[in-house]
């Protein structure tokens, strides 16, 4: 009997009372009349990032330069980005200095603000290591909610053709202590910023 067979079987033998499962068909997962309103709301207030509306005929290195004008290293392998390094061929430490990445997210979900982000690039350390993250997702991606979304990751396998990682990704980091010292950037990126195509 492997290790895993004795910790279930001393489970079952310890267990006094057992409990059906609760019925969770009740539980409605939430939806929205229009989705893409309230990813926008929550994008802002809830998960803290800066949203940048594109319109057609808008060029996106325009939209990075005006939102951070300041940036010398921008990492990218985004088609039609202008960009000084590019994860596919830069190496972890060239990555770990990008001012600013853009990286495409492929689903934005409205309860949460969140937006899953499969790995398209060979290194996925510009997705937590930039200072600041740009994020492109199309208006057409916002779903309501995590089920749909799973839903929709779970219905495509391209999301792992070439990659076996994907991330959800919702606002810049931020941690606090006890004291309630809110730190941002602790983990990756100190400020996000949402652009809908």
């Amino acid at each position: 009997m492997s290790t895993r067979e004795e910790i279930l079987s001393a489970l079952r033998r310890n267990t006094r009372e057992t409990y059906d499962r609760p019925d969770l068909s009740l539980l409605k997962p939430v939806s929205y009349a229009d989705p893409v309103a309230e990813f926008k709301q929550k994008t802002t207030t809830t998960a803290g990032a800066r949203l940048i509306e594109m319109s057609d005929g808008d060029d996106i290195n325009n939209k990075v330069r005006e939102a951070y004008p300041d940036a010398k290293v921008i990492a990218s392998n985004l088609p039609g980005v202008q960009a000084q390094l590019n994860p596919d061929t830069a190496t972890v430490g060239q990555l770990e200095k990008a001012d600013v990445g853009v990286i495409r997210g492929e689903i934005g979900v409205a309860e949460n603000a969140c937006i899953w982000i499969p790995q398209t690039m060979k290194e996925r350390v510009v997705c937590f290591a930039s200072e600041q993250l740009v994020i492109v997702v199309r208006r057409d991606a916002i779903v309501s909610n995590m089920h749909e979304a799973y839903a929709r990751i779970a219905a495509s396998q391209e999301y792992f053709r070439e990659y076996k990682f994907g991330t959800f990704i919702s606002g810049p980091s931020k941690t606090a202590d006890i004291e309630g010292a809110l730190v941002y950037g602790a983990q990756a990126a100190r400020g996000v910023t949402v652009v809908l195509q």
